[in-house]
């Protein structure tokens, strides 16, 4: 995963994550949207396994999370969509989602079912918003068992320590949050995700990207001139409402120009010690 990002910054280019949730508006259609976003340039793909209380998720995932839930399907319906997923792409995908889906997975051990199935799946990684790395000690433990990458959630009111703590737990990349609160398209960025791209480099040679609020290509520009990578959630979601996979694929298209149009490598006096 972290491979993924590194080629695309050696390729002048921010790296592009992009996601979407399984089951949304229904399976084959998710599927279909998270194919079209890899073939209109993006470099990870992030799939959101829904859930009923998705604390980090905004209006618009949480109604897409819905629809997928009430349509019936399960974490194992996810899991398999990722299986299809991953034998027609050459990307790296990762699965995110909350805790309680992988501490209550259907398997006999649970957590460590989770995470070898996502692995069985061709998943690279996971994103656990809810899980505090204090706390995360037994996820790290079966993730790496089954060579799954972490990645964990860095935001701007962290001390230095706590920011630390996030970066090495952080096996994939590091997750800045562009701002506080939850997912969500917005006119313009937050000026709080320079500065914490900065301190994050300071501790961690590790790529960070940048998450929460991106939904445009100018959006996308301005993080590219100073993360490794752009997560984009939200407006990928609206396109795969209003669109569906050609929507999914005219947005990510203009963002991954964008992710190329503002890229600035860090300068060395800026890398990690």
């Amino acid at each position: 995963m972290s491979e993924a990002i590194r080629e695309a910054n050696g390729e002048g280019r921010a790296a592009l994550v992009v996601y979407l949730p399984a089951g949304f508006p229904d399976m084959d259609t998710s599927r279909a949207c998270l194919e079209a976003a890899a073939e209109a340039g993006a470099d990870l793909l992030e799939v959101g396994f829904p859930y009923s209380d998705p604390l980090m998720d905004g209006p618009v995932i949480q109604q897409a999370n819905q629809v997928a839930m009430d349509a019936g399907y399960t974490p194992h319906d996810d899991i398999e969509m990722c299986a299809q997923l991953d034998a027609n792409l050459d990307i790296p995908s990762l699965v995110m989602t909350y805790y309680n889906i992988c501490w209550h997975y259907r398997a006999p051990d649970r957590l460590a079912g989770f995470a070898r199935a996502a692995a069985d799946a061709g998943l690279s990684g996971a994103i656990v918003p809810d899980l505090p790395v204090a706390e995360s000690a037994p996820w790290l433990r079966v993730a790496a068992d089954v060579g799954l990458a972490s990645v964990f959630l860095a935001a701007s009111t962290s001390d230095d320590a706590h920011l630390a703590s996030a970066a090495d737990a952080s096996t994939g990349f590091v997750y800045a949050t562009s701002t506080l609160g939850v997912t969500g398209t917005r006119e313009s960025l937050s000026q709080r995700a320079e500065p914490l791209v900065s301190r994050l480099r300071a501790v961690t040679d590790r790529p960070v990207c940048v998450g929460i609020g991106v939904s445009t290509a100018d959006h996308a520009a301005a993080v590219a001139g100073f993360a490794d990578g752009v997560i984009v959630g939200s407006a990928a979601v609206r396109a795969a409402a209003d669109g569906g996979p050609v929507a999914v694929k005219r947005l990510v298209a203009a963002l991954a120009q964008g992710c190329r149009r503002g890229y600035r490598a860090p300068a060395s006096s800026e890398s990690a010690r």
